[in-house]
């Protein structure tokens, strides 16, 4: 494949400037420019954080700007013969982060904490709130990039760490590994289950009414994944009524979260905007991943992180 003039969508701005990007791609062969929906005229590749069904038929490569790409219609990229990449295994430190900083905030109630500063007042917590993370158990479902990202800083901070994937190899910082067909016997004693795996139809809603029965009354869910792996109505009604602790969340069935989600007033839900993934060194690590591509496309060689 030979590729002369590679665009940068202008939606990468929902997560950095995408001058950056073409900046960081300067010292590629290709022409690099900023382009916006149905711009695709002499482009041959395109790098994007959302889909435009006006690719097809005009460029041969798309790389999606995350690792989830579920908004990417991969088989009408199949019919058509359009390559499409993801960003996957670039955010494990980010999303390893983010997870284990709210495991951190939950037991430490430094949520509490920000709140009672918010309102100017000096608050301790209850003395029976406060926990440390050091010997509890963190279940992390789905163990790619994400959720090894997880057990590795779990790990360093003395948890105990047992994960759930498709296949029973145990990858380092992980005690005990499960099948999906044992999720309920993976979470049940729990003190923490952490989200990572992708959404797709056999993962949608996989946490549900039966899950948060199964969980222990003073777990914490943390979702890092995506908003539709978990039944947020259900989630509401567990944290209600007391079958689960609390939560961390990064993501949601609708995004923005509405004003009226009772989620926003809950005392032990750490809420942020899907931004598990942010980091100011984000446009490089894309472009490394784009380069990479590049070259491999110039020698008629395997795209990284193909998916289409």
């Amino acid at each position: 494949m030979n590729i002369e003039h590679l665009g940068v969508h202008d939606s990468i701005s929902a997560v950095f400037p995408p001058e950056r990007l073409v900046d960081a791609l300067a010292s590629v062969d290709p022409n690099v420019s900023i382009v916006r929906d149905g711009e695709y005229d002499d482009i041959d590749a395109v790098v994007t954080f959302a889909h435009d069904d006006a690719y097809f038929g005009q460029v041969e490569w798309v790389h999606c700007a995350r690792a989830g790409y579920d908004d990417f219609p991969v088989e009408r990229f199949e019919e058509t013969g359009t390559i499409l990449t993801n960003s996957s295994g670039i955010h494990g430190a980010s999303v390893g982060e983010t997870a284990v900083g709210m495991m951190l905030s939950l037991a430490r109630c430094l949520h509490v904490a920000r709140d009672a500063q918010n309102r100017g007042e000096w608050s301790r917590p209850e003395w029976d709130r406060p926990f440390t993370l050091f010997d509890q158990r963190v279940t992390v479902v789905g163990l790619g990039t994400l959720g090894q990202g997880i057990a590795r800083r779990a790990d360093g901070l003395g948890m105990r760490v047992s994960g759930v994937r498709r296949t029973p190899a145990r990858p380092p910082h992980v005690r005990e590994v499960y099948t999906p067909v044992d999720l309920h016997d993976a979470i049940a004693d729990a003190k923490f289950v952490a989200l990572t795996t992708p959404l797709t139809e056999e993962t949608a809603h996989m946490f549900g009414a039966e899950e948060f029965d199964v969980m222990r009354d003073d777990a914490y869910l943390v979702n890092v994944a995506r908003g539709g792996v978990v039944d947020q109505d259900a989630l509401v009604d567990a944290l209600e009524s007391g079958d689960i602790a609390g939560a961390g969340l990064d993501v949601f069935e609708e995004e923005p979260l509405p004003e009226s989600s009772p989620l926003w007033e809950m005392d032990d839900v750490v809420v942020t905007p899907h931004v598990g993934a942010a980091d100011r060194n984000y446009y490089q690590d894309i472009a490394a991943l784009v380069r990479q591509n590049v070259l491999h496309a110039s020698a008629d060689e395997e795209f990284v992180n193909r998916v289409a």
